[in-house]
């Protein structure tokens, strides 16, 4: 049963919404004034809360500001409810990260469709949405009610670049957000001596050139297409536009992009500290679930052995021998640049 916490310093207004949320199936808990409801926010954690903005001790902004201050309730559903002559203030609230309103008198229909709204975008929200086009337009339709999808694909400038041709240099200063289409990236870093280390790969639905944009910095790395590819461009002004609509939006980004910083992680530390043969293995099993989202029983790894080598971050002919080795125990055939693997589950107990 969901939980509703009612601040409300009006003893008969307070109990006729506690009536109708309590009679729709919901648990409803009371406050009289807003220290009292803050109180009890950090007790009883609601799904939702409907407060007041008049009231003695602690008004509605109050309210609003402390519990935003609460990791654990910052992102609570929040309904303020205010009197016509209130309207005035209904910007102040909203600006303060209020989520709805509700204007007295109102009836019980009114009630209860706001707060069912509130409810199910919350729900919507704490979902898993990929790093995708598809999962970012899921997570902009619950927050913005708009197809953003449709929008960023309608009339958007498309780029198509050939195998090995760069898309974007280190030290060049970014203007666009990278989708796409179709094809394979490969973004990587060069030391000094020329020897390449790739930091991401990229395919169909994947996002790129963003780290440089929430930076406001110069790309730190380069990016290079593997197969023939094409970009949607989506200029740099829309995209601060979309974090900056909503703080939910905000948050579910940084939550794509601290998982891909996480796979670098991974990365740096198998160069690390594991055995060439674990390097190997590790790659291999990064790419077949990369690239292999089919699931199809024949697929081949195709990369040049230059590439494979920057990604496990070994030398080529350390690669290569290990490669023949794989192929000696059975656990992977080679046919001039692919490799398919034969024994997927020996290759993950070495990824794990």
């Amino acid at each position: 049963m969901q939980k509703i916490l009612l601040i409300e310093d009006n003893a008969e207004i307070r109990e006729n919404m506690s009536e109708i949320l309590e009679l729709s199936g919901y648990e409803v808990c009371t406050a009289e004034n807003g220290k009292t409801g803050v109180t009890l926010a950090l007790e009883q954690k609601p799904d939702l809360i409907i407060c007041d903005i008049m009231m003695p001790v602690l008004d509605g902004y109050g309210v609003l500001h402390m519990l935003h201050k609460n990791n654990a309730l910052q992102y609570t559903p929040f309904i303020f409810l205010t009197a016509k002559s209130e309207r005035s203030e209904i910007r102040k609230g909203m600006e303060m990260g209020a989520d709805d309103y509700i204007t007295k008198p109102f009836d019980g229909t009114e009630l209860l469709n706001a707060v069912e709204s509130r409810l199910k975008k919350a729900a919507s929200l704490k979902q898993e949405f990929a790093g995708s086009l598809e999962g970012m337009n899921s997570l902009i339709s619950i927050s913005a009610g708009k197809d953003y999808l449709e929008e960023l694909r309608k009339d958007r400038s498309t780029n198509k670049y050939k195998k090995k041709q760069i898309i974007y240099a280190e030290g060049n200063h970014p203007s666009w957000l990278y989708y796409v289409l179709s094809g394979k990236i490969k973004a990587y870093k060069r030391n000094d001596d020329g020897k390449e280390l790739i930091t991401g790969l990229y395919n169909e639905g994947d996002f790129l050139g963003y780290m440089a944009l929430l930076e406001n910095k110069i790309y730190r790395e380069t990016t290079e297409a593997l197969d023939d590819t094409e970009l949607a461009m989506i200029p740099r002004s829309e995209f601060e536009e979309l974090l900056g609509s909503n703080p939910e939006v905000m948050k579910k980004f940084i939550g794509i992009l601290a998982h891909n910083i996480n796979e670098k992680e991974e990365q740096l530390l198998n160069i690390a500290y594991n055995s060439l043969r674990k390097k190997v293995a590790d790659t291999l099993v990064i790419l077949y679930r990369k690239y292999n989202t089919a699931n199809e029983e024949l697929f081949h790894i195709d990369l040049s052995r230059e590439n494979l080598a920057a990604i496990a971050g070994v030398a080529k002919e350390s690669l290569i021998r290990m490669l023949s080795e794989f192929k000696d125990e059975n656990i992977v055939s080679l046919q001039g640049s692919q490799i398919r693997i034969l024994d997927l589950k020996r290759l993950e107990n070495m990824y794990n």
